[in-house]
């Protein structure tokens, strides 16, 4: 476990989930490509030992056999006599998708398991492209669910759909504030305002700080939201909650997320990217901007010293607690 490129494995990095491809298998894949590529890594000089070996005495005319030192390999390590160096890894899950979302997915490795606690109680936002199509009602908001409803919507108009969106950014904000805890009469809090720090201080629904509408051409229209302590579901079933508030029925066709927290779409490697190497320089990246936004969002909650920074080691840390494989962090 002390090897060089093992000590580069603890940390945070985020991966693109394709739709259809359930969280548990992604995260298994992962384990088992960074297990192939610690176990291909080449294997240290094996130690050596003496021994006492049996062979001819030298200028002996009678063959006569005697023990002589001996310095050989120590066999106790070789892969053929151990097996694989590595067989297990700690891997953590961030806010999870469900199996028909895709995007951003954050993962934890080793130690920086840790981390994933640190963003879950920073409350950071999340960005979603969630796309719906106008006409019809499903029993699970889903496009391919069991269609319940078929209705017009020749009204509907790009200017109704704006105002709907605005009404419900305006009621989610307030929501955030109530959620927060704060006296907005206060400095600290239009401090905090003006930051964007504004959080809430507990578990809360899911608070919605920023929708617009990207694309509008019915039947389809694509949303942009800006969003917290949502589950996939709860975006699916806000599409059919906008159709019912415009007259119609809409049902989502699409979910995908585009930020989680500081990671986004430039930063999640694609599964052709999900190997040893690819990971290892993904940590080493996000290392410094992981460690300013957890301090910038937790303030004085956070240990600075649990904190990665540039050329930073987890092996030089102490015993800690981390995240189990099953446990996970999210929703």
């Amino acid at each position: 476990m002390g090897s060089a490129g093992l000590s580069r494995l603890h940390g945070l990095f985020a991966v693109y989930k394709p739709p259809g491809l359930k969280w548990k298998h992604l995260r298994d894949t992962v384990e088992l490509q960074l297990l192939k590529g610690l176990n291909a890594t080449k294997p240290p000089t094996p130690k050596h030992r003496v021994r006492f070996l049996l062979g001819p005495m030298e200028g002996s005319e009678e063959k006569e056999l005697t023990l002589t030192a001996t310095s050989v390999p120590s066999l106790v390590n070789h892969p053929l006599v151990r097996g694989p160096a590595f067989t297990h890894l700690k891997v953590g899950m961030g806010h999870r998708l469900d199996t028909q979302a895709s995007g951003v997915l954050v993962l934890g490795v080793g130690h920086g398991c840790r981390l994933l606690t640190h963003m879950y109680d920073a409350h950071l936002t999340k960005d979603y492209t969630v796309r719906g199509l106008l006409g019809k009602a499903t029993d699970d908001f889903c496009e391919d669910g069991r269609l319940v409803e078929k209705t017009t919507y020749d009204h509907v108009t790009r200017e109704k759909l704006d105002r709907i969106l605005a009404m419900i950014q305006g009621s989610h904000q307030k929501a955030l504030v109530m959620y927060s805890n704060l006296d907005l009469k206060t400095q600290e809090a239009y401090e905090m305002a003006v930051r964007g720090l504004i959080r809430p201080m507990n578990k809360s629904p899911m608070l919605i700080t920023g929708i617009r509408c990207l694309h509008f051409a019915p039947p389809e229209f694509l949303l942009e939201v800006q969003c917290m302590h949502e589950t996939q579901k709860e975006l699916r079933k806000l599409v059919h909650e906008i159709g019912l508030e415009l007259k119609t029925t809409a049902v989502c066709s699409q979910v995908r997320r585009t930020r989680d927290g500081f990671f986004t779409l430039d930063s999640a490697l694609l599964r052709t990217q999900w190997d040893l190497r690819n990971i290892q320089d993904a940590i080493r990246a996000a290392a410094p901007q992981v460690a300013a936004e957890l301090e910038k969002s937790l303030g004085p909650q956070l240990d600075t010293k649990q904190l990665p920074s540039p050329g930073w080691s987890w092996e030089s840390q102490g015993p800690s607690s981390t995240l189990g494989l099953e446990r996970g962090v999210g929703h």
